[in-house]
């Protein structure tokens, strides 16, 4: 990966992983995203935890409650950037392209939950702000839902990203191929 490179940890918290049932594969989600973290971490490379807060449909934002916390196995290091966004686009109102612009960051490895809302939605837009987008396919995940799968739906977005047409490219590794310059 380009020295440009940065980490996106998007919504791994408590009241989304510690329920049941828990999101596809929680748990090793959860640990292939220390992996990946450790190994940008070692390289330099910035990691940045999105926590989404607030109330869901609301324009209140509610108090950050034990729910809207990090979930707590996921390895966070002082210091490190959190940006608290109330929708599914990380880039939404909140200063994440600033921060990622102020760092000359091009690409952007992303992780998290959920595959179907929060990580799309966040692809989507850093694809369309002209980032470089990795996905670690096996480090998202989502829950079931009425119509589909869990593990249905990270395969189907797997496959849908790989082959998005954007300007600076988007591709999808396994943790286990992670690497940092």
């Amino acid at each position: 990966m380009p020295g440009s490179s940065a980490v996106l940890v998007i919504d791994v918290q408590r009241g989304l992983f510690c329920t049941k049932p828990a999101p596809f594969e929680a748990e090793a989600v959860v640990a292939r995203i220390n992996a990946v973290m450790e190994k940008a971490r070692q390289a330099g490379a910035p990691v940045i935890f999105i926590q989404h807060d607030g109330e869901v449909g609301g324009e209140d934002v509610v108090p950050f409650t034990e729910g809207w916390k990090l979930h707590p196995e996921l390895e966070v290091r002082p210091g490190e950037l959190v940006i608290r966004k109330t929708t599914c686009d990380a880039f939404y109102s909140t200063p994440l392209e600033a921060e990622l612009r102020s760092r000359g960051i091009t690409t952007l490895v992303l992780m998290g939950y959920a595959t179907d809302f929060c990580v799309d939605a966040t692809l989507r837009s850093a694809a369309s702000k002209d980032y470089s987008v990795i996905v670690v396919a096996d480090a998202h995940t989502t829950s079931d839902n009425p119509v589909l799968k869990a593990d249905v739906i990270r395969r189907h977005h797997n496959w849908a990203w790989a082959n998005a047409i954007t300007r600076r490219g988007m591709s999808i590794i396994k943790a286990s191929e992670v690497g940092f310059d």
